[in-house]
Order: C-alpha cells, then sequence, then structure tokens
C-alpha cells in the first residue's frame, strides 16, 4: 500500500465559526434555551472553515434541499483568522 492511499484513509475533523464574540460569565451562566448569542459578524460575511482546529478556508452556507451545507470560496488567511480572535 502506497503512501498516497494511506493518506486518503485519515479523518479529520472540520468546524464551522460563524462568528465569534466576549460575554462576562455571568452573563453566559443565566443563558437557558432560547437565548441570543450576538456575534461579531454580518449575514454577508465568509464562515471560516477549521481542519483539526487550524483555519484552511472561508466559505459561504448554501441549501441544498433541507441541508444546510457550507460552499469553500478561498483559501484560509491564518493571519487574519488570529487577528479576529
Amino acid at each position: 500500500m502506497s503512501d498516497k492511499t494511506q493518506v486518503h484513509r485519515v479523518s479529520i475533523e472540520l468546524s464551522v465559526v460563524l462568528g465569534r464574540c466576549h460575554m462576562p460569565m455571568q452573563q453566559l451562566l443565566r443563558m437557558g434555551r432560547g437565548a441570543v448569542i450576538p456575534l461579531d459578524t454580518k449575514e454577508t460575511d465568509e464562515l471560516w472553515i477549521l481542519a483539526g482546529g487550524h483555519p484552511i478556508a472561508r466559505g459561504e452556507i448554501t441549501i441544498q434541499g433541507e441541508r444546510l451545507c457550507i460552499t469553500v470560496t478561498e483559501p484560509a488567511d491564518v493571519h487574519e483568522f488570529n487577528a479576529a480572535a
């Protein structure tokens, strides 16, 4: 079995970051079902796509039937991601 075949068998966790916010712990602890968390992003902003916790791409939400999907739009800029933190 070649090394290339082995790489194709590796699974990695993908995450999508819609936005971020900072709030006091007291406010977080008071949150219950239906609470709204305001994010630092607008409806038109692109999302961050992370692989193993590291930014790899930007994307946008698309809907296919009843499924919410992400369309990759461009490679991630790690410096931009870290600056937003």
